[in-house]
């Protein structure tokens, strides 16, 4: 950049125009030191509610409690919670919390899908004969072809219908039986 040349300067005025909500008039009547934003109402009408309801033990203070309600009503005059006022701050809150948890997709809420039941069957093989594995076994020589020829590897196993399981009882009865019936 050269020195005759000036940075570009941005300035936003839209702070400046915005006025926000204040209650200055009831009807003819000026409310004193007014106007009033909706914070500060909440904190004259509560706060004085608050010293009505108390006043039992802060009257032998003298105006000190007085006097700090009326500070915390100038106080709260210009509150700002993340650059809004407070109420539309609490209810985006309340708007955040009141929403669903999963979201909304296309304007809708997010839902999953409805529950359904599974159903299925299982094969319960018998386990392969202890001695030389498949992945035990050596590879085979290469042998000529004959017609009595017998193959390396067991025969596949039949084919079992699956049957419905019923319950654990049952299938650890049917268990039991098969392994009976395998060492008789």
């Amino acid at each position: 950049m050269s020195g005759s040349e000036r940075p570009r300067v941005a300035r936003v005025y839209t702070a400046a125009r915005r006025h926000p909500w204040v209650l200055g008039k009831l009807g003819d009547w000026v409310i004193w030191f007014g106007p009033y934003t909706p914070a500060q109402l909440v904190v004259l009408g509560g706060g004085a509610l608050l010293l009505i309801k108390t006043f039992a033990w802060w009257s032998w203070l003298g105006p000190v409690p007085v006097v700090l309600w009326l500070v915390s009503v100038w106080a709260v005059r210009g509150a700002k919670i993340g650059g809004r006022s407070p109420f539309t701050a609490l209810f985006g809150w309340l708007t955040l919390l009141a929403q669903h948890p999963a979201g909304r997709i296309g304007g809708r809420t997010a839902r999953g899908r409805r529950p359904h039941l599974l159903f299925g069957t299982f094969i319960v093989e018998p386990a392969p004969a202890t001695g030389v594995g498949a992945a035990a076994r050596k590879p085979a020589r290469r042998r000529r072809r004959s017609a009595r020829h017998t193959p390396d590897t067991a025969p596949a196993p039949a084919l079992v219908r699956p049957q419905p399981v019923t319950g654990m009882a049952q299938l650890l009865r049917d268990a039991e039986t098969d392994q009976r019936t395998r060492s008789l």
